[in-house]
């Protein structure tokens, strides 16, 4: 997961340069006012997110199996764990019952 975030944001900041190098150049149209940096942060996040999209693509698929991977790891402990109350119950029931 860690690795497919940084190639993302590898992506990101290098859109964010050729962004930036295209506006001061003159080549993209500047924002209004004092908005240019703003102007530049959003045109780079729409350019980049198509391309990470279609680029990290098995990266994406990767860390989404790790994921599913954990989550299935913590619902079969918290399944154990509550078999072992529900034993302990069971126990604790028929102590009770037998006194």
């Amino acid at each position: 997961m860690l690795r497919y975030s940084l190639m993302r944001l590898g992506i990101f900041v290098g859109c964010f340069v050729v962004v930036w190098g295209l506006v001061y150049s003159g080549v993209a149209p500047r924002g209004l006012g004092d908005s240019n940096g703003m102007w530049v942060l959003l045109l780079a996040l729409v350019i980049s997110a198509p391309i990470s999209f279609v680029v990290l693509r098995k990266e994406r698929d990767r860390a989404s199996e790790g994921i599913v991977r954990k989550v299935d790891q913590v619902k079969a402990s918290m399944e154990a764990n509550r078999s072992q109350e529900d034993i302990a119950d069971d126990a604790a029931r028929a102590q009770g019952q037998t006194s």
